[in-house]
């Protein structure tokens, strides 16, 4: 296979999926966990990728997959506590991890989007992929991605602008 050797890819590419990951669970220790999971599938699925394939679109596919899931898994899972926590604003968590010198306020709006207009966002903004890239990354087409991207980013405006 000529494919580039998969430790390589990891370093070329564990900074930019672990931003992305921190910035669509603004956990760190979810982002940890789920950018290991995300290259432990990648590893698993190297020998079978397609020489032609564009490997970073992979791998942002496979985080963003990784991502959905933990969150699936966290909104069905309890948490038992003594006394419940206070609440902490949104703005005060994407302040905890803001890492990119974005207003905190607009990550609080990213994260109101809907599924799709929030992942080509943070993909297009965050990852830095571009437009085919994105759509590889959402399983959809260039121009579906543009779609989304373009929605999102209006609604963002509008809601920015008030």
């Amino acid at each position: 296979m000529g494919l580039q050797p998969f430790e390589t890819v990891v370093t070329a590419h564990h900074t930019e999926i672990y931003r992305y990951l921190l910035r669509v669970t603004w956990r760190s220790g979810d982002a940890d966990d789920l950018s290991q999971e995300t290259f432990l599938r990648a590893y698993r699925a190297w020998d079978g990728l397609d020489e032609a394939a564009n490997v970073r679109a992979w791998l942002f596919t496979i985080a963003r997959h990784k991502a959905v899931d933990a969150h699936r898994a966290r909104r069905r899972r309890a948490i038992p506590v003594a006394e419940p926590p206070e609440p902490r604003s949104a703005a005060a968590a994407a302040a905890a991890v803001d890492g990119l010198g974005v207003d905190p306020e607009l990550w609080v709006l990213v994260r109101a989007l809907p599924a799709k207009q929030r992942a080509a966002v943070a993909l297009r903004f965050v990852a830095g992929l571009s437009h085919a890239e994105v759509g590889t990354a959402l399983e959809c087409s260039e121009e579906a991605a543009r779609q989304s991207l373009y929605a999102g980013l209006t609604k963002l405006r509008q809601e920015w602008t008030g």
